[in-house]
């Protein structure tokens, strides 16, 4: 018997796929599950590997700095005596402070560490705009360059075609603002914006969402008649060809969302959800690191417990199986774009619950409210709307006319 605490982590439907789930087996799309592997407890880096073309050596486990504001400059510095050498910001993160408050704990020591700093376009921004703001992340930098420009949150092919962003580049690299350029994509149509760069040797890095709830491989090992959970099958595809190209490869959205409270009465033997995730994504030979947002000291050691491993340790698997069907049926993996062009108010629903994930199950309400004001078009409609344009729009279940409202009450 098991001395895992009961949970009602579902519908009935749901309770009894996973008891099928516990009955299945085989293997991983890119390593086998180990049970002998030691859980990491030391809380540094233990591995770097190269990053693409560049030639810079990073730290597998690199902080993502998405909620980094003044005054948080010592986790930084924690994360440096911890072996990370990788940041990753942007101009939009905490509203411009996560760039300030890295460029002051990095003052006198830029030579330790590969900055990449991010910013959002549209496919016909032009190529003084785009050097005025790199110009600007510069200053909040206190850097004379950053090693990684990239082009942010990317969901469309036209905004990586605009020659403008490509004039931009050439002009920003031969000045020596900017050493390699790159992409980042988490949306619906990463896959076909993916295959574009590589096909085209446009970029030299790139960040993207990857964890194993968009594997359909992780479910094939659970069952074959699950139906519920939106899957990117063509990333492990493309992201083999970026490092065909050798294209550096980073990866975000490792979490699958972010519910660990509901998680914790099942970790064991000092082993967490959050390391089996993250080990998860070191499994693929294609990764390079996975970047994750380090908010406090505590988050920083536990992150790094997955540092140095190339297979799943004892008790991941189930870990993650867990949580699979605790999220399932409520948490948008934001990249099957089964609801786009649902709403004839033009909501851009995963973006929606994409900004509902930061402050419900993130738990960081901040973070969130920046990256609602981001969108074009916000959720304002949904508060008069009957709902029945996308009550079934979503054909993993999710319920998103229950949704989108009341996450325009709670960020705008």
């Amino acid at each position: 018997m098991s001395n895992e605490p009961d949970r009602n982590v579902g519908t009935a439907a749901n309770r009894r796929e996973f008891l099928r789930w516990s009955a299945a087996a085989s293997a991983l799309p890119f390593a086998a599950p180990t049970m002998a592997a030691e859980v990491n407890r030391s809380g540094e880096v233990k591995r770097y590997n190269k990053l693409g073309r560049t030639g810079f050596e990073i730290s597998d486990i690199s902080f993502g700095s998405s909620s980094l504001r003044v005054g948080q400059e010592d986790l930084v510095h924690l994360a440096m005596d911890r072996g990370i050498n990788y940041f990753d910001t942007a101009e939009s993160y905490a509203r411009t402070q996560s760039e300030t408050a890295l460029g002051r704990a990095l003052k006198g020591k830029r030579d330790q560490v590969v900055i990449t700093s991010k910013t959002m376009t549209e496919a016909d921004t032009g190529a003084d705009e785009l050097m005025s703001r790199l110009e600007a992340s510069l200053g909040r930098l206190q850097m004379d360059y950053v090693d990684i420009f990239m082009n942010h949150a990317v969901n469309d092919v036209d905004v990586m075609k605009n020659p403008e962003w490509h004039a931009f580049i050439d002009k920003a690299k031969e000045q020596g603002k900017i050493r390699f350029s790159g992409m980042s994509g988490h949306a619906g149509h990463l896959i076909e914006c993916l295959d574009y760069v590589f096909d085209n040797d446009l970029v030299d890095v790139v960040l993207v969402a990857h964890n194993f709830g968009q594997d359909p491989k992780f479910y094939e090992r659970i069952t074959r008649s699950i139906d519920w959970i939106a899957t990117q099958e063509d990333l492990p595809r493309v992201l083999a060809k970026g490092k065909a190209k050798n294209v550096g490869v980073t990866v975000m959205k490792t979490q699958h969302g972010a519910r660990l409270n509901d998680m914790r009465p099942y970790e064991t033997g000092g082993a967490t959800y959050s390391q089996a995730a993250l080990r998860w994504v070191l499994t693929n030979p294609h990764v390079d690191a996975a970047v994750i947002t380090m908010n406090t000291a505590e988050k920083i050691d536990e992150y790094l417990g997955a540092s140095g491993y190339r297979e799943l340790a004892a008790g991941d698997q189930e870990l993650l199986e867990r949580y699979a069907q605790v999220t399932g049926s409520s948490y948008c993996v934001n990249v099957c774009n089964d609801c786009e062009g649902s709403c004839p108010y033009g909501v851009p629903i995963a973006e929606v619950l994409r900004t509902r994930m930061y402050a419900v199950d993130y738990r960081d309400t901040a973070l969130a409210q920046d990256e609602y004001r981001l969108l074009k078009t916000n959720a304002a409609a949904c508060l008069t709307c009957s709902g029945e344009p996308c009550a079934n729009a979503c054909t993993h279940g999710i319920a998103i006319d229950k949704l989108c409202g009341p996450t325009h009450r709670l960020l705008a």
